[in-house]
């Protein structure tokens, strides 16, 4: 086995150090200006002519089995939905709200959807849910808050009670984790004060213009989540620490430790197919196939799962250019989700190739040497020659000739390599695969 172990958290990790990959869904009434999930805020509109939005909300073509279908196709294995974003509007049917789905023109509940449909295919169900809530009466007006640059934002203000809201929160928060089954993940997102560069501080500001652990009665929360559902696995977005760390839209370079222990953490990476998380029509940065692949490739190299987010549209479907994202996942995984599944990183004695990713099996029998630079006829790898037994292509199981402490060629007559030196005989014409994966079977 892999020697390397996670910092030991309340929740059950286990199963989501092997799946690796799961799909976020960032869907509300901000689908429908379809300019991003924080136009309400980015545009400060305010509550009537939001309510727009709300008053023509019908996805009339949204299926959930055939968002399910499309995860399970792109090797995703859990998934994550937005039950309510900053907005404050509900998916589900609370009883704590008018401002939920079951009261627009669609009239049905999004989240009983989802779950049924994604559980129906296999996957781990997982919740998001926003602590902001722009549209609530009690949420305090802070430093992210549309309504912050109004002329009467003070009189708005007035009264807000930030105790009401989090009980208002425990309130959804319980009926998202009594009435849907087993949930696996439970995400709240997200804390911050005014010193971070969040928004514009005015002294009449209630908590000092942002919201933290404090505000959210955040320990009181989180042990209502374990509570209710044991074995849960919570992020750290609420201001305390939790079971799982959550870089958003950057890359890590290695394997995220805690601050204080030095503890390996259990990590996931939060990305979109392009710069926006909610449906964007007219966002144009989508990500190359290449680079979707190597999100997922280096995350789980450094020992992180990746969480690839879809935003649907107005009308609930995945629009063209997700599904064609989706699609280099499935046809990359389909062939290549060994190197992925049930894989972490490297142990520290295999050294990366220039150009190259190594994931390894958690059981340490099998190392993945994904080729994100193909290179011409060889490719040499240290350190290996006394570990190796046998290596393959992963796309189609065909055999690669390797050498040990030699090319092999006649041209490499006179050279000196480092001892321990494997030199695989590559096919000069890279394979029609995004990103091929030499697997190599170890000792």
């Amino acid at each position: 086995m892999t020697s390397y172990v996670t910092k030991k958290t309340p929740g059950n990790t286990d199963w989501f150090e092997m799946d690796r990959f799961g799909m976020f869904i960032h869907f509300g009434l901000y689908a429908m200006p379809a300019r991003q999930e924080w136009i309400k805020t980015f545009e400060n509109i305010p509550e009537e002519k939001y309510d727009k939005y709300f008053k023509h909300f019908n996805p009339d073509m949204l299926d959930a089995k055939k968002w399910a279908k499309m995860a399970k196709a792109a090797g995703m294995k859990y998934a994550v939905l937005t039950t309510k974003h900053h907005e404050g509007f509900c998916l589900f049917d609370s009883k704590f709200t008018d401002y939920k789905s079951t009261n627009t023109p669609f009239g049905r509940d999004i989240v009983r959807e989802y779950v049924d449909a994604f559980r129906a295919e296999g996957l781990k169900i997982g919740f998001y849910y926003s602590l902001i809530d722009w549209h609530h009466p009690e949420f305090p007006i802070d430093v992210l808050h549309p309504r912050k640059f109004d002329d009467d934002a003070v009189e708005q203000d007035r009264g807000r009670d930030m105790k009401k809201y989090a009980e208002y929160m425990r309130n959804q928060v319980t009926e998202l984790l009594t009435n849907y089954g087993e949930i696996s993940i439970m995400w709240y997102d997200f804390s911050y004060d005014k010193y971070n560069g969040c928004g514009t501080y005015m002294d009449w500001m209630q908590h000092d213009g942002g919201k933290g652990a404090k505000e959210w009665e955040a320990e009181e929360l989180i042990a209502l989540t374990r509570r209710l559902q044991p074995g849960i696995i919570i992020d750290n977005r609420t201001g305390l620490e939790a079971d799982l760390w959550t870089p958003e839209q950057f890359q890590p370079t290695k394997w995220l430790t805690h601050p204080q222990t030095g503890e390996l953490v259990t990590w996931e990476a939060c990305q979109t197919f392009s710069g926006s998380w909610g449906y964007h029509r007219d966002e144009m940065t989508w990500k190359s196939p290449k680079m979707l692949i190597e999100l997922l490739v280096n995350t789980v190299s450094l020992g992180g799962n990746l969480l690839m987010n879809v935003g649907p549209d107005a009308r609930g479907n995945f629009d063209s250019r997700a599904q064609k994202a989706l699609e280099v996942y499935e046809n990359w995984m389909k062939y290549n989700g060994r190197s992925i599944y049930g894989c972490t990183m490297a142990e520290p004695n295999f050294k990366a190739p220039e150009g190259t990713r190594l994931t390894q099996s958690v059981d340490s029998k099998r190392l993945y040497i994904h080729l994100k630079e193909y290179p011409f006829a060889f490719l040499e790898m240290e350190d290996l020659a006394d570990k190796i037994e046998y290596a393959q292509f992963l796309h189609d199981g065909s055999e690669i000739i390797y050498t040990c402490n030699s090319t092999g060629h006649f041209s490499g007559e006179g050279q000196t390599f480092k001892d321990n030196m494997v030199f695989f005989r590559l096919p000069p014409i890279k394979p029609d695969v995004e990103i091929p994966v030499i697997e190599v079977f170890l000792k």
